[in-house]
């Protein structure tokens, strides 16, 4: 373990939220203009989880709050194994841990809104994480290693060699970003069927852990989007990297809400398609 992994974790750990929340604002500031309006300033999620932090929270249950903590907890383990440069099997388990606690928050409520926001959360894990576990297989596949240090220092030709899992993942990234056409477990605006769906009974410094949990995500997805092009230089990675992560932003204004049927049927079709294929082909490329 190097000391400049050693920075990297302490770097995710410190500053995950601050660059997650840059992402979120800029994310909201490119939504905004694709619909011909102004927007909020960028640094606007930073104000509203502070606002969060000024306000009473309401608990429904005692869990609900033990639930949120290790639903924050298993985000930065998962961060930190990925950006020690360790091994992406165990940062995708502990990726998976904590969406399960969020689900938990949500049932451990009594609200229908909260329940059905949680079951349709499984039902998009279901959907996604047969074409995420497809990743780390691929990168072994290429670079003989699971460790995200040696795909980092691999063959610069192995984002050719999984152009069909790259493909997949960033199909599957639109539902781990929460966005349409696949946003089917939460909703921004009170008009729509869910209401807040999994946080309807969040508030206050609670919804701040949620939306500080969803900052150090973005940072854990934008890293593994990164070691696709990682092997090409920084130079080169980190921009193709945020190019192909802030696309979602056009995904998400141009399509309508799915049914969880065709999510769930889209999501395992490109999987099959294009990741199962991509690894079966991978021994005589």
């Amino acid at each position: 373990m190097s000391y400049a992994s050693l920075g990297l974790a302490a770097a995710f750990i410190i500053l995950g939220p601050i660059f997650g929340g840059l992402l979120a604002g800029i994310d909201r500031r490119l939504t905004a203009r694709m619909q011909s309006r102004q927007g909020p300033p960028i640094l606007q999620p930073f104000y509203d989880v502070l606002k969060l932090f000024e306000k009473d929270t309401t608990v429904v249950t005692s869990l609900q709050t033990l639930y949120l903590w290790c639903f924050l907890f298993f985000m930065v383990i998962s961060g930190v194994i990925l950006y020690l440069g360790g091994d992406l099997l165990i940062s995708l388990f502990a990726l998976t841990v904590s969406g399960i606690f969020l689900c938990l928050t949500a049932e451990s409520t009594n609200s229908p809104y909260s329940k059905i926001g949680s079951a349709r959360e499984l039902m998009l894990m279901m959907a996604y994480e047969p074409m995420l576990i497809m990743v780390p297989l691929g990168f072994f596949l290429v670079a003989g290693s699971f460790r995200a240090a040696d795909i980092a220092a691999g063959d610069p030709s192995q984002v050719v060699q999984l152009l069909g899992v790259l493909i997949g993942f960033l199909f599957i990234l639109t539902i781990k970003l929460r966005k349409s056409p696949f946003d089917l477990s939460s909703s921004h605006h009170g008009h729509q069927e869910l209401v807040k769906g999994l946080t309807t009974d969040i508030t206050g410094s609670d919804l701040a852990l949620v939306e500080i949990g969803h900052w150090y995500e973005n940072a854990i997805l934008l890293g593994w989007l990164y070691l696709f092009f990682a092997p090409l230089g920084v130079i080169w990675a980190a921009p193709i990297a945020l190019v192909l992560f802030f696309a979602e932003v056009l995904v998400d204004n141009t399509n309508a809400r799915l049914k969880w049927g065709t999510t769930v049927k889209a999501s395992w079709a490109v999987a099959g398609l294009f990741g199962l294929t991509n690894l079966l082909i991978l021994p005589f490329i």
